[in-house]
């Protein structure tokens, strides 16, 4: 299979569930259903359920044991862009090349969404049909709440509206608020396929580490260079919000410069416990030249 055969396959099972649990049940709450639904529907990279399914099949995990823990990691993203794009944090009007969910609903409604898909996701993990066992299931709830909570993305979170001054401090605000949500990802597909070895682990938290920073540093240089129609979004963003990023700091050849030596050094380690080629590796050099 070609990555762009899996990638079609995996967003035709995300696309499957996301019908599943954001149409198909009917809710008291209509509104909050559509809105929930508008904001993770028909648009994004996909990126971290992709390395769900990728990280779970280069194991051989069954397409089964992976479309729970992929379909919820990218509810905890969707609900952290809603919650992202509200005034009070980044006041951006578009996402995703649409109105931001505020815009198209309103404030309160696009709060109650991202507070729908994060305990949603945990539902889905607990106890979506499949052949995961109870083991797993924990150990895949402890590893997404770590890296979505105080010790992850929300604390990523909090230290970019606080505003970054140096390059140690970006660099540990990207670990926290883009690294932590991928290496979770990674985490999730290896534990699908009942990985256990902690060398193996190690090596795939050092590959996801590197291509996560390495990828925000990409998101960096598109919102510099990019623009609305490639993106999505408002490009100069970061500027207009007066945020320090890495080519701010450093410039843009020692941006692509860095990118260059996490890739590198990501791939390094994935080779030490898969030393063939193979999908996610090509997915990871997609990533480093993506345009959006």
């Amino acid at each position: 299979m070609t990555l762009t055969d899996f990638i079609a396959h995996a967003d035709s099972r995300l696309e499957s569930l996301f019908n599943q649990y954001l149409l198909k049940d009917i809710t008291p709450a209509i509104t909050l259903q559509k809105a929930a639904a508008y904001a993770t529907l028909h648009g994004g990279k996909r990126a971290r359920p992709h390395l769900v399914y990728l990280t779970g099949r280069l194991f051989d995990a069954p397409w089964e044991n992976l479309d729970a823990p992929a379909c919820a990691i990218e509810f905890i993203h969707v609900y952290s862009l809603i919650h992202d794009d509200l005034p009070a944090m980044d006041n951006s009007d578009l996402r995703r090349g649409k109105p931001s969910c505020h815009k198209a609903f309103n404030e309160a409604t696009a709060i109650l969404a991202g507070d729908t898909l994060q305990p949603m996701a945990y539902e889905m993990i607990a106890k979506h049909a499949c052949l995961l066992n109870s083991a797993q299931r924990l150990e895949m709830i402890k590893r997404l709440s770590e890296a979505s909570g105080i010790h992850g993305m929300a604390a990523g979170q909090m230290l970019d509206m606080e505003g970054v001054k140096t390059a140690e401090s970006l660099i540990q605000m990207y670990r926290l608020k883009t690294g932590a949500l991928l290496t979770a990802a990674v985490q999730l597909g290896a534990i699908s396929a009942g990985i256990t070895d902690p060398d193996v682990f190690d090596a795939l938290r050092i590959f996801a580490e590197n291509i996560g920073l390495a990828f925000q540093i990409q998101d960096d240089l598109l919102d510099l260079e990019g623009t609305v129609e490639t993106l999505g979004k408002p490009p100069l963003h970061d500027q207009t919000n007066g945020k320090i990023t890495y080519p701010s700091l450093l410039g843009v050849a020692k941006s692509r410069e860095k990118i260059r030596t996490l890739f590198e050094t990501g791939m390094q380690s994935l080779n030490t416990c898969t030393p063939e080629k193979n999908l996610l590796s090509e997915f990871a050099a997609q990533l480093m030249q993506r345009n959006k």
